[in-house]
């Protein structure tokens, strides 16, 4: 994989547990936010928005089923792995993060969006 593949939850997802309610993922919010802020670099990444239920499919062929979990950063090999390991995961040959900050601030380090200050 050479771009990096940001996985979230879509907005206005709907839960069985919750009949009659749409949400957002409060640890998706700040990435959508910042993805809005300046539109004009999204098209360096593959972005996809996946339904709440499980399996993600998308996320069980990307990593596996054990780590459904959203949002995810898989980083491509477009770039060199960050300078800071610290929240970079290994699965098999890929990498990936699924700190919200991490993913934040290697969106800024990696395509240029804004740094959270």
């Amino acid at each position: 994989m050479s771009r990096d593949l940001l996985l979230l939850l879509e907005p206005g997802f709907t839960d069985p547990n919750h009949p009659g309610e749409r949400f957002i993922c409060p640890d998706g919010a700040p990435i959508e936010g910042l993805l809005a802020g300046d539109p004009g670099k999204i098209a360096a990444l593959d972005i996809r928005r996946l339904p709440f239920a499980k399996p993600r499919q998308a996320v069980v062929d990307a990593l596996d089923a054990d780590h459904q979990s959203l949002p995810v950063l898989i980083l491509g090999n477009d770039h060199s792995l960050p300078a800071n390991t610290q929240h970079v995961q290994k699965l098999g040959d890929k990498h990936f993060v699924t700190d919200t900050r991490a993913i934040l601030d290697l969106l800024a380090e990696r395509h240029g969006f804004f740094k959270v200050h």
